[in-house]
């Protein structure tokens, strides 16, 4: 079976889960898949997006999270309410600074969790667009031998902006004590404790 680096990526967010936490606030839910892994490990799960086709289609999907059709940076949040509030290739759509407003709705001591995508600009970032290249046709390839189902829809997608520094810097300076760790194929983790 080929690597799904979805997969790989949500049980890399699973293991930062906080242990006692009950409620939590998926932003860019997309079509749901992480918002109802969540929900199975018995959270209570609010699940955002701005469109229309992917909240139909998490609908569609069941499986316990509140799908909401919502633009974060334009809704109201509870404060201090979320134990946990993840963010999945979702932050770079929006300006960075909305993790202040995320970071206004964590209950004590939740977390802040996010998968972002940064703008590749070092050597080392463009060394790897031919990796990316040749696992996104691995990927297909044994897809189609295996006779898969064409993927479901995807959300619409946007190139990120910010640099891993620029990340940094205002990870920093939003979220005191937050930590930013480089990832694969221009992805980074950013971690932050209420």
């Amino acid at each position: 079976m080929p690597f799904d680096h979805n997969d790989h990526y949500h049980r890399l967010l699973l293991r930062r889960l906080p242990k006692d936490g009950r409620t939590a606030l998926d932003i860019g839910c997309g079509t749901g898949r992480f918002a109802r892994r969540l929900a199975g490990r018995g959270y209570e799960v609010d699940a955002l997006d701005p469109s229309a086709e992917v909240i139909a289609e998490a609908e569609a999907g069941g499986g316990g999270p509140r799908f909401r059709r919502a633009d974060v940076t334009a809704t109201d949040l509870p404060e201090g309410h979320y134990d946990v509030i993840t963010c999945l290739a979702s932050l770079h759509h929006m300006p960075f600074a909305t993790v202040t407003r995320l970071r206004a709705a964590l209950a004590p001591g939740g977390a802040l969790l996010v998968l972002g995508c940064y703008a590749g600009v070092t050597p080392l970032d463009l060394a790897a667009v031919p990796a990316n290249a040749a696992a996104r046709v691995a990927v297909h390839v044994a897809d189609r031998l295996r006779g898969a189902a064409p993927p479901p829809l995807k959300a619409p997608v946007r190139r990120p902006d910010m640099t891993l520094a620029d990340v940094r810097t205002e990870a920093g300076r939003l979220l005191p004590g937050s930590q930013v760790r480089q990832l694969l194929f221009w992805r980074y983790l950013l971690t932050y404790h209420a």
